[in-house]
């Protein structure tokens, strides 16, 4: 029997293994206090605890061979380069007034 869920296939005996305490270790890592309690309510309102979305995403990561999601500098997305590619075609167009700051 095969179980198939958000792109995952687990094969029961996978899924027992996955479940199993005895190849469990315990990961312990530092967040900000009000991350941690927004992340928990979010969560919990999904019916998991932080423990079991911790796991989902090694599993994903391991999944994908890498982050389960995009991470990227919002500074170079699309939208953000084209804006900056108008801006500068503006400045070449019209290069503005020159003024002399300091007196020679």
């Amino acid at each position: 029997m095969m179980l198939i869920g958000s792109n995952m296939i687990y094969t029961c005996r996978e899924v027992i293994k996955m479940t199993s305490k005895s190849d469990k270790v315990q990961v312990s890592f530092r967040i900000d206090k009000d991350d941690k309690e927004k992340v928990m309510e979010i969560y919990n309102n999904l019916g998991m605890s932080l423990s079991t979305a911790f796991n989902v995403f090694v599993k994903r990561s391991i999944l994908e061979g890498g982050f389960p999601f995009e991470t990227r500098d919002p500074f170079y997305s699309k939208k953000n380069m084209n804006e900056l590619a108008k801006r500068i075609a503006q400045a070449k167009n019209n290069p503005g007034e020159v003024h002399q700051l300091l007196d020679d």
